[in-house]
């Protein structure tokens, strides 16, 4: 019984697309990333080119990385640097995101005749063959799903012996006109979708005047309804239906792509196809065996016509790209050509290698010395109005498709390559995805490295650049603006190489010749997107006990860090993983008993005149609440000075005047506000007394305490302990005077107020005509004691401008309008805020909400239309946030710690992020950055009492803060860490791919297997003279692969070890082994296993490698290069060495190499001796043993998993068990719990099984074969399964297995008890029948297995004893407080019954106690 729960998000794209959704004009961005759909715009920052690339910028710093890695600037860059000019800059702004119940294989942009939005909508295709239409909804602001279509139904596939839809390729292609859709999956089905369109016309990019004649009128597609007998239609699509292709021509027995094309007055689509398969090693049989063809679809007769067919095409050929109506035709992609087939048939060739001669007779341009390779490259045309494409190669590198065009049909294709002085080489991998997101910017999406905004620009002699419009309009101090593309392409047609379109294309379509292609095209990054996947490796970092990092603050020992090894090729990088944040010291102070503090920023006064220099930009003071030896506060200032912190004595502020509640300044920074319990202080620049003012009560005068503040200048709000709340504001000498509260607000009871300068008016709430007049836009917001919220805008008190009753219900949607049935589910608020968060490149308004657990409810304010009007509502959405604080042991805080609570506190950094600290027993940061949503992220596992922002030149836009031990700590956020995933993450990039990682405790350094490509030429053999006469210049690429070490607290490579031509590293495992015979010393070495690939006439060697790694003499000025490596013992094996593990008691090493299993031992001589073998058949993937046990576990890609155990007198490997049917095991470790061992496989299939050793059940036959419990789908590609160690707070919990996936994605399997397993399915099952699901997606559904793995397996059905769901278990907050499910309700037997119950379950799955 085990939990599975996500704990960061997947991060490689696979699909993009650029559409109209949130509204008719809008430009917005949608990208999937497998299970996670996420929706963009895109923001236009102007600054100035010499400003260069800011290195702190969460955006900016995957370009910085590249550009170091390659020595490259753009020569665009650089030269408009030179010149000082400002450039455009797109970025990301993150509209919203949704983790969805299946796994996205297609994208699709479909105009609707009526949406709600009067944007276009979304067709999504889920595996393995659904349908999924969405809009946009802006009234709740969020999608709303249209339908789901479902083809996954048997009777669909007729024929017992075709594959499972699974095993196929699935895609979906639309019309451009959005007449039909078209979904094709199983090997030869079609399903067809039609769309309901205001009758016939042609669409804009199909118009031509030349032959359509006068262009009719266009209809919007809007909201209101459209007249005439369409609007009767209650769907926007027709009733959908399936053809197989057979049916439409039986020589499509093959079908290899198939896509809609432009420029055709009837649904038409063009494809790819072979009578009889296709293969290379039958090529002298079966050349130039593809065909294209081109049918019309009738969707009412529901048949098709042919138009053309291009017969005797090269075998290679895969895609069709659909080419817009500027070029026409479109483009057929092979492995070593590209061939374009225009309306009529005519088609034009280029090949771009030596193979395109070998491998076809057709006739094509020679451009074979540019030895490109077209596998798996993305080809996007450079705008619709461009007669250039964009190549992204599998390498990353960038080439230009040219068409030459006479007339209107092309006449010939040219390909040249970027250069890299040109940024021919920006993309580090290859390409997933590219879409178009404006003029001269194309989003790349990548699955092996960072996604990103490519920008492009065109330089000739015969164009001068234009002053942009945005240049005209904006003065020099502004730095950004948010503009709409439309407004700013048009001025940049120069900058960005776009072409008017009223310009006739046989003025454009001239092919750029070989002499100026190195001016013609320059790429630069605009934006990036985080990716950490493909992880291949991961290890685990101890922090032991008196080893704690000193620049680190508060990482507590034995707390796990994650490295992982991330990206492909180039982009191949080491990825740190923290689940708190990494917070850099910079000074120590020593202030005793303090409680907490708040830093000052004054400015010196001259006569009235505020003065101010640079050196005052820092904070100047340091106020602090001390705790007495009576165990009464009082206050205390320090001076900020070079050395510290000083106490200020001989001046007005008095230390014994109270306790201090809040510290800010007013009056433009002028004057010092402190707010007492019973009375306000001003001082001036110099802590001279300015004003007392008192706050007894007029009317009873009673002395109410206060007990929290707010203060924006020039206002200040005051919440009493009487549940009164009091507003004062400043004059401009500063003086402080009450504002007259209204007789609403007299009445109501309040808990916690909040006040935001609403400068740009993005509430846009409804003011009335009586404040027009009224200076400046704050914004107080009072949460009352009864759960409600009600907005001021002051000073006017009378009457707020916005109420909302039911916020402590904290629904999904807040509006005025929300009522709730008779509950008490009310949640308990305590206080109230609302901040900015984002970055420098885009900042919002969120309202966050702090229960009395702790618990942070994050709101986004939006505007929502109401209806026949144009006017909007203020309504709130809730951000999902599955963060549940961590309750320290309650015998390490005293009693104030516990009662005490510091209000939440705005954060400003060096890099212009904005972000919200939670001090208290679970101190955290709510961390956003304009690509990603808020994330909640623990700052550390012990209490910090306060926390303040702190400026000084020493800690540039840092922060102060008390830890729980009292002392008082400068420290500042690491800037090269990112938060986008919801832990803290870092990458070290390296240049080469890693393909395996180990940890080394004894050096503290990590052991790297890394690789990169090289030529591959033929061996000198004797029997092979053939070889030495290879006349091929174009050579095919292996891996070559090396060993290095890294230094773990510099992240520097300090050795180095290269390998033999063409062997990489496999493996890599620190184990203890026994190195001397005779005495049975033991030493920590490290054993390497690697494979040697001489080609396919050659059978595979494989070597183990035994290295120590020593200490050495460092290099002067670099300590950290004082270990090395030392080969100990190499040893060369028939067959590759794919597993490495230690075994037994002495010192042993298990090997997989080839098909066996060896139990080898270190010999005095350095050889490696085997004791012990078994014969797996296979070539096994993974081979583990449970550590001191001997028990191994092994599997193979074809027979499934081993159940072994190795006995030492005398020396045997003896088989147990096996599992009961066929695994294709790409990942396995084991899982202990209690006296039941289990074992954890995952497949190829992204399933993982959970199988059983227990002899005594009698369907295991006495322990032959495994109990196999269930099989739960993942949705990601698993790479890695790794127990964890045992948590140190309680060594009765069981460990759960860390899992990592190609996607980037870390999940965590954790073993759960009978008690708590009832418990998380039935919260399962509730929260599955409650909250919505995006897409009409099943949840139960998404995580059974396929059907061939359910016929052939045991238990694979989510009954008794199947795993939970943890991304549904963690939403458990998501809902309201009236649906919250608190386990009493099913009567469920717990420990800790209820909801402090449930609470410490839900924190448990998602890792708490673990990391």
């Amino acid at each position: 019984m085990q939990c599975y729960a996500e704990l960061t998000p997947p991060t490689a794209v696979s699909h993009s697309l650029s559409l109209p959704f949130l509204s008719s004009s809008a430009n917005n961005l949608v990208v999937a990333k497998t299970s996670l759909l996420q929706i963009f715009s895109l923001k236009t920052v102007v600054a100035a080119a010499n400003a260069g690339l800011n290195r702190n910028d969460t955006k900016s710093w995957g370009e910085t990385q590249h550009e170091n890695a390659n020595g490259l600037e753009v020569s665009l860059f650089q030269s408009a640097a030179t010149r000082g000019e400002r450039l455009h800059t797109t970025k990301l702004v993150l509209v919203a995101q949704y983790e969805l119940s299946g796994t996205i294989t297609s994208l699709a942009r479909v105009k609707i005749l009526r949406s709600k939005s009067g944007g276009e909508a979304l067709l999504l295709a889920v595996r393995d063959a659904k349908l999924s239409l969405i809009e946009w909804d802006p009234e709740r602001y969020s999608i709303s799903t249209i339908s789901i279509h479902y083809y996954e139904r048997e009777e669909i596939l007729s024929s017992p012996w075709e594959p499972d839809l699974g095993e196929c390729v699935n895609y979906l292609s639309v019309d451009p006109s959005s007449r039909c859709a078209v979904l094709k999956f199983g090997e030869r089905h079609l399903a067809i979708l039609p769309f309901h369109q205001v009758g016939d016309l042609i669409m804009d990019d199909e118009y031509d005047p030349d032959f359509d004649g006068e262009q009719p009128e266009r209809k919007q597609s809007v909201s209101k309804e459209v007249p005439g007998e369409i609007t009767n239609e209650k769907t926007p699509y027709a009733a959908s239906f399936v053809l197989s292709l057979l049916a439409l021509d039986p020589s499509l027995t093959h079908p290899l792509h198939l896509s809609f094309l432009y420029e055709y007055r009837e649904p038409t689509f063009g494809i790819l196809y072979s009578q009889v398969g296709s293969s290379t090693s039958l090529l002298h049989e079966r050349r130039d065996n593809v065909s294209y063809a081109v049918y019309t679809l009738d969707l009412e007769q529901r048949a098709s016509t042919t138009l053309l067919s291009v017969n005797k095409l090269p075998y290679d050929l895969l895609t069709i790209i659909p080419l817009s109506r500027f070029i026409g035709g479109a483009l057929l992609v092979g492995g070593n050509e590209l061939i374009h087939v225009d309306q009529s048939g005519k088609t034009n060739g280029v090949a771009v290698n030596d193979f395109a001669k070998k491998a076809t007779t057709f006739a094509m341009l020679d451009q074979s010395d540019l030895n490109m390779r077209l596998e798996n490259c993305v080809i996007k045309q450079l705008g619709l109005d461009n007669n250039e494409c964009l190549i992204v190669l599998n390498t990353g590198e960038l080439a230009v498709l040219a068409f030459k065009i006479d007339g209107r049909s092309v006449s010939g294709l040219s390909v040249r390559r970027v250069s890299l002085g040109n940024g021919g080489d920006v993309v580090l991998t290859g390409a997933s995805c590219a879409s178009i997101v404006g003029r001269g910017r194309m989003f790349v999406g990548c699955e092996d490295s960072d996604s990103m905004i490519l920008g492009w620009s065109r330089r000739s002699d015969r164009l001068k650049r234009k002053r942009s419009l945005i240049e005209m309009d904006l003065d020099g101090d502004q730095d950004e603006l948010e503009l709409d593309e439309d407004d700013i392409d048009d001025d940049e047609d120069d900058l960005y190489g776009g072409s008017k379109p009223d310009e006739k294309p046989q003025e454009q379509a001239t092919l750029p010749s070989s002499t100026d292609a190195t001016d013609d095209y320059n790429f630069r990054v605009h934006d990036t997107m985080l990716n950490v996947g493909p992880i291949a490796d991961i290890a685990s970092r101890t922090t032991p006990k008196g080893r704690m990092e000193t620049k680190i603050t508060q990482r507590p020992a034995n707390s796990i860090e994650l490295v992982a090894a991330s990206g492909r090729g180039r982009a191949g990088a080491l990825m740190k993983f923290h689940s708190e944040i990494g917070a850099n010291m910079a000074e120590k102070y020593s202030i005793d008993n303090a409680q907490s503090l708040w830093t000052v920023c004054m400015q010196r006064t001259k006569e009235g005149i505020s003065i101010s220099s640079a050196s005052e930009e820092y904070d100047k003071y340091v106020v602090a609440s001390v705790l007495t030896e009576a165990d009464e506060e009082k206050s205390a200032a320090f001076s900020i000075t070079p050395t510290g912190l000083e106490e200020v004595k001989e001046t007005d502020f008095d230390p014994d005047a109270g306790t201090t509640v809040s510290v800010d300044t007013l009056n433009g920074g002028t004057r010092m506000v402190q707010v007492l319990q019973s009375e306000l202080r001003t001082y001036d620049g110099d802590l001279g007394l300015a004003q007392i003012y008192p706050l007894t009560d007029e009317e009873s005068d009673a002395e109410p305490k206060v007990v929290s503040a707010s203060i924006a200048d020039p206002y200040v709000v005051l919440i009493r302990d009487d549940s009164s709340a009091m507003v004062l504001t400043a004059d401009e000498s500063g003086d402080l005077d009450e504002v007259q509260r209204g007789e609403a607000m007299r009445t109501v009871k309040w808990q916690s107020g909040s006040l935001y300068e609403d400068s740009n008016d993005i509430l846009r709430l409804d003011y009335g005509d009586d404040s027009e007049n009224e200076e400046g836009n704050v914004l107080m917001f009072l949460l009352s004691v009864a759960g409600g919220l009600q907005v001021f805008r002051l000073p006017n008190l009378q009457k707020p401008v916005y109420v909302a009753d039911g916020l402590s219900f904290l629904p999904p949607f807040l509006s005025p309008e929300f009522t709730i049935r008779r509950s008490s589910a009310r949640e308990q608020l305590i206080e109230i805020l609302v901040a900015e968060l984002g970055d420098s490149t885009h900042k919002s308004p969120y309202l966050i909400l702090r229960s009395a657990n702790d618990d942070l409810v994050i709101y986004q304010p939006y505007q929502s239309p109401v209806e026949g009007s144009k006017d909007t509502n203020l309504r709130l959405l809730k951000i999902p946030n599955p963060h549940l604080p961590k309750v320290p042991a309650a015998e390490s805080l005293d009693g104030n710690e516990k009662e005490t609570r510091r209000p939440l506190q705005v954060v400003h950094d060096d890099s212009g992020y904005s972000r919200v600290f939670m001090p208290g027993l679970s101190p955290s940061f709510i961390v956003k950055s304009a690509s990603s949503p808020p994330r909640v992220i623990d700052l550390c596992s012990s209490p910090v009492k306060s926390l303040s922002p702190f400026h000084t030149s020493k800690c540039r836009r840092g922060f102060l803060y008390i830890d729980c031990e009292g002392t008082v700590v400068a420290a500042q956020l690491a800037s090269a860490d990112h938060y986008s995933t919801g832990w803290s993450t870092q990458r070290i990039h390296l240049g080469e791919q890693v393909d395996a990682l180990a940890y080394n405790e004894t050096s503290d350094s990590y052991v790297l297997g890394t690789c990169h490509k090289v030529d591959f030429k033929l061996p000198d053999e004797d029997f092979h003279n053939q070889w030495s006469n290879e006349g091929t210049s174009f050579l095919p690429q292996i891996d070559q692969g090396s060993v290095k070490l890294l230094d773990s607290k510099t992240l520097k490579v300090i050795d180095k070890h290269d390998l033999d031509p063409a062997e990489i590293v496999t493996c890599i495992k620190p184990i203890s082994l026994e190195v001397s015979e005779h005495t049975h010393e033991r030493q920590s070495l490290v054993a390497i296993g690697t494979a040697a690939i001489r080609g396919e006439d050659l059978p595979s060697m494989g070597n183990i490698y035994i290295f120590a790694i020593i200490d050495v003499v460092p290099e002067p000025e670099y300590p950290e290069t004082g270990h090395a490596f030392k080969l100990i013992a190499k040893e060369e094996t028939k067959g590759m060495v794919t597993a490495l593990s230690g075994i037994g008691t002495q010192g042993f090493l298990l090997v997989a190499q080839g098909q066996k299993c060896m139990v080898r031992g270190l010999k005095e001589d350095g050889s490696l001796l085997p004791v012990a073998f078994m014969d797996m058949q296979c070539y096994v993937s993974v081979a583990k043993e449970l550590p001191g046990t001997g028990l191994c576990l092994m599997g193979d890609a074809v027979k499934g998993v081993w159940f072994t155990g190795y006995t030492e007198d005398p020396y045997q490997l003896r088989l147990f068990g096996k599992s009961p049917h066929p695994i294709e095991v790409i990942a396995a470790d084991f899982l202990p719990d209690g006296k039941q061992l289990y074992m954890v496989v995952a497949d190829a299939d992204c399933n993982i099984h959970i199988l059983q050793f227990d002899p005594e059940h009698p369907k295991s036959i006495s322990g032959q074969r495994l109990l196999h419990h269930t099989t739960f789908h993942t949705g990601h590609f698993p790479t890695t399964l790794t127990l964890l160690p045992e948590a140190s707070t309680s060594a009765s919990v069981p460990a759960p297995i860390l899992l990592t996936t190609q996607t980037g994605s870390l999940a965590l399997l954790t073993p759960l008890s009978p008690s708590a397993h009832r418990t998380l399915s039935s919260l399962q099952s509730h929260l599955q029948n409650t909250l919505p699901h995006p897409l009409g997606l099943n949840p139960r559904s998404y995580r059974m297995p396929s059907l061939t793995v359910a016929a052939g397996g045991e238990g694979v059905g989510m009954g008794r004893g199947g795993v939970v769901d943890g991304n549904v278990v963690r939403r458990w907050l998501e809902g309201g407080s009236w649906r919250r499910w608190s386990g009493g309700e099913a009567g469920v037997g717990m420990d800790g019954e209820g909801e402090e119950g449930v609470r410490g379950l839900v924190w448990g799955v998602g890792g708490g106690g673990v990391f």
